[in-house]
């Protein structure tokens, strides 16, 4: 099949989370199996190095009508790891410090996306499927079936839409159909674009787009309820004959513990003697005492509330006061939480450290190196910081939500198996229950936590399961 991705971001060229990753690493996955795979994006020249765009070759310089603006449109591209990418110039839109959050982010997304539609003839691949991804990109089914439904060679194009998190659906007032996308009103209806009196691109998509999919099973199920749809849940109760769960994975090349070159010793399943020079290494690193024998508790995050750093905070005290554990964090986000975080690290500097910063090879020193790694998003479309701790025989402490509750089996006292610990109601006193069943473990039977650190290396969380799912969803709607 001819395979067409369109994105605003992708590793390794710019990401700011999931969406990214995800981009990276599928269509690569997916090339493998042979078929003909592109990927389109902004061209971003600020978060590119000067090698990368080095590499690139000019395919064709055009203009696209962005309403009554005539904007430069350059289409350049580059070959890696069997996949082509595309990249759409215009220094003025794409041009910038940050990837999103300016005021003509609509302008900018609508030129993105009419310019996609518009190199198709011009580049000559026409693609089978056309998976766009989150609001950024989901009102090219729209325009499909709209503005450029006119083009026979268009025409027969399946487009699928990837909700990455439904928090974002991109909102504007109506004059962007005229005024950013030369439409009229024939898809401003209740099952097209239309949210209340404004214009919603995601819903859109929603609607238009020939399947629906979002990154875990739980999550599909999640956002058609009134909870976690965030508006759209009637939308998608509507449209659930199209909408599909598929788990995202892990790039395995990246993630290896017997191979990775950040961390600094391997190690593998029947050897974990590496994994505890590790965790030494990183407590010596980030400024805790010296301890194999502790329980080492590892957060890697956006400090937000999405990510329930709010409830770590309200649990801080009574963990640090009342367990025997290290604490080592690793992240940005809202200055409350940051100084939140720096008060915890000054008042129990032998047990907290927290790193304030983005650093990604610390961030593998912390999944090859703790011993718990805790993540309880108050909700969470898959994630993939629990994938990565698994992967290291790290065992996950979650709240059952979206995608951590289909990746995490949670230990069962009984039976002794699981590859993590979980809970499902959303207060302090109840994440700390978890913690506490998770540290009995550690200290009072630690043949049991290393049998479960090994089930969970053994757990097949790689892109290649789930891109076979893609291929077979791609299939049924080329048929």
């Amino acid at each position: 099949m001819k395979l067409l991705f369109a994105a605003s971001e992708c590793a390794p060229f710019f990401k700011t989370g999931g969406l990214g990753d995800v981009l990276g690493a599928l269509p690569k996955e997916l090339a493998k199996s042979g078929h003909d795979v592109r990927v389109v994006l902004p061209l971003f020249t600020e978060k590119l190095s000067d090698s990368v765009q080095e590499e690139m070759e000019d395919v064709l310089t055009t203009i696209v009508e962005v309403g009554w603006r005539q904007q430069f449109c350059g289409i350049k591209q580059l070959k890696r790891d069997g996949v082509v990418y595309y990249f759409i110039d215009n220094l003025f839109y794409f041009g910038r410090e940050r990837l999103y959050d300016y005021g003509d982010d609509a302008e900018r997304f609508a030129f993105f996306q009419q310019a996609v539609i518009e190199m198709l003839e011009q580049i000559g691949f026409i693609p089978d499927v056309l998976h766009v991804n989150d609001w950024q990109t989901a009102m090219i089914p729209v325009l499909l079936k709209d503005k450029y439904s006119w083009i026979n060679a268009l025409k027969d194009i399946k487009t699928v839409l990837t909700i990455h998190n439904i928090l974002f659906q991109g909102v504007y007032d109506q004059y962007v159909l005229s005024d950013l996308f030369n439409i009229g009103y024939a898809a401003f209806h209740d099952q097209g674009l239309k949210y209340g009196d404004n214009v919603c691109w995601l819903k859109g998509g929603i609607y238009f787009a020939d399947l629906v999919t979002t990154v875990s099973p739980t999550y599909a199920n999640e956002i058609q309820t009134g909870e976690f749809g965030y508006g759209l849940d009637h939308d998608l109760r509507v449209n659930q004959h199209k909408l599909v769960g598929i788990l995202n994975g892990i790039d395995y090349d990246t993630y290896d513990p017997e191979t990775d070159q950040m961390i600094l010793k391997t190690f593998s399943k029947d050897d974990l003697s590496g994994k505890t020079a590790n965790k030494k290494a990183l407590q010596k690193r980030v400024g805790l005492p010296v301890d194999d024998s502790i329980a080492l508790i590892g957060v890697v995050t956006r400090l937000d509330e999405q990510k329930g750093v709010g409830l770590i905070c309200d649990a801080m005290e009574e963990l640090m006061q009342h367990r025997n554990v290290q604490l080592v964090l690793l992240g940005t986000g809202k200055p409350y939480f940051e100084d939140a975080f720096r008060h915890f690290t000054a008042k129990y500097p032998d047990k907290c450290q927290a790193v304030l910063a983005f650093d990604s090879e610390l961030a593998q020193w912390i999944y090859a190196g703790v011993d718990l790694f805790l993540m309880p998003s108050l909700f969470e479309p898959c994630g993939l910081s629990q994938l990565n701790s698994l992967r290291y025989g790290t065992l996950p402490i979650v709240h059952e939500v979206g995608g951590l509750a289909d990746t995490v089996e949670p230990y069962n006292k009984w039976t002794e198996e699981g590859t993590g610990f979980s809970f499902y109601d959303f207060d302090m006193w109840t994440l700390l229950d978890t913690i506490d069943k998770a540290l009995t473990v550690y200290y009072d039977k630690p043949e049991s936590f290393r049998r479960m650190q090994v089930r969970a290396m053994e757990v097949n969380n790689s892109w290649e399961k789930s891109a076979q799912t893609y291929i077979d969803q791609y299939r049924y709607l080329a048929l």
